[in-house]
């Protein structure tokens, strides 16, 4: 009797975590946005000037939200097919003396193509959705996790370099974490999370919809449907095109991007008028604000609820 009350407890203080938290407003999504898509930037290409300062804007949010730096410092450099890449690589350490050995990677990548055909005289690439949009959505998580301050499983948050040439940063961390033997349970990829659908059940997929538990698992979590599968996304098999992919070779554990986006509801993939006006701030708030308590979940859960179904 004692061990069933002290379990409910424990289910309950969860629960009320995960609706009481602080909620991530637009505001604040747009300001980070603002900043990373900003023309001062320049597209944020790989190895540019401007890539550094996103770089080390990500490393001033970290700081302070608290997040501590994952290896000696938040910047994980990398070297693949000739460029210079920088990861910016953070960490929540679990409460669980036991769970905390597990990790969840929150990740996105915050490169983009730098500059692109000109239109009307604009020839800067912002990448506001791809992915500055995913970028500030990891930032808001980690930082509402961190101030929650209840994760059993510890929290890898990493924003990758170099996806744009190739998912390079996303390798470089996947291969080195996988030398350290660490014992990842899933991967959560955020990819141009800053528009909304129209005229579907669903709000967000999941790439790789078929290969794991995960979209159900958030919508239990969640207790929405918020989460659906993309035939899009099937059909041009976008499960392999993003950071996802890298560390589901290397660890073959649920690995999946999180997105609003196939491409059927945004023109402007690659463009330059992929800017900041193009996006929905409330639509991604409230998405984020619907996730965060899933997240708090699989973070929580006593055993590894989230499973593989096959191998691709």
């Amino acid at each position: 009797m004692k061990f069933k009350i002290l379990l409910l407890a424990s289910l309950f203080i969860q629960t009320a975590c995960a609706q009481y938290f602080e909620k991530v407003q637009p505001q604040d999504i747009r300001s980070s946005v603002d900043f990373l898509s900003s023309d001062i930037l320049k597209g944020r290409e790989t190895t540019t000037e401007g890539e550094l300062v996103a770089a080390q804007f990500i490393k001033s949010k970290f700081i302070k939200a608290g997040i501590q730096p994952y290896f000696e410092t938040y910047f994980d450099s990398f070297e693949s097919k000739g460029f210079k890449g920088i990861n910016v690589v953070g960490f929540i350490e679990g409460t669980d003396p036991e769970l905390k050995n597990e990790v969840v990677l929150l990740g996105a990548h915050y490169d983009h193509i730098g500059m692109g055909d000109k239109v009307q005289n604009d020839s800067i690439a912002n990448g506001a959705n791809d992915n500055a949009s995913g970028t500030a959505s990891v930032l808001a998580i980690a930082e509402c996790l961190a101030r929650l301050g209840t994760n059993k499983r510890s929290i890898v948050v990493a924003l990758f370099s170099g996806e744009e040439k190739g998912l390079l940063g996303s390798k470089a961390l996947s291969k080195k974490l996988k030398s350290q033997n660490i014992d990842l349970y899933t991967m959560l990829n955020f990819e141009m999370i800053g528009v909304p659908f129209t005229n579907r059940d669903y709000e967000i997929f999941i790439t790789g919809y078929e290969l794991s538990n995960l979209g159900d698992k958030l919508n239990s979590y969640t207790n929405s449907s918020m989460v659906g599968i993309s035939d899009v996304a099937k059909k041009y098999n976008l499960f392999k095109r993003s950071d996802n992919y890298s560390f589901y070779k290397e660890f073959k554990v649920p690995s999946h991007t999180i997105s609003s986006c196939d491409l059927t509801n945004f023109d402007f993939y690659h463009h330059v008028d992929d800017e900041i006006d193009q996006l929905d701030f409330v639509f991604m708030a409230s998405t984020i604000n619907k996730l965060i308590p899933g997240i708090v979940q699989i973070c929580n859960t006593d055993s590894k609820e989230i499973q593989m179904y096959a191998t691709n």
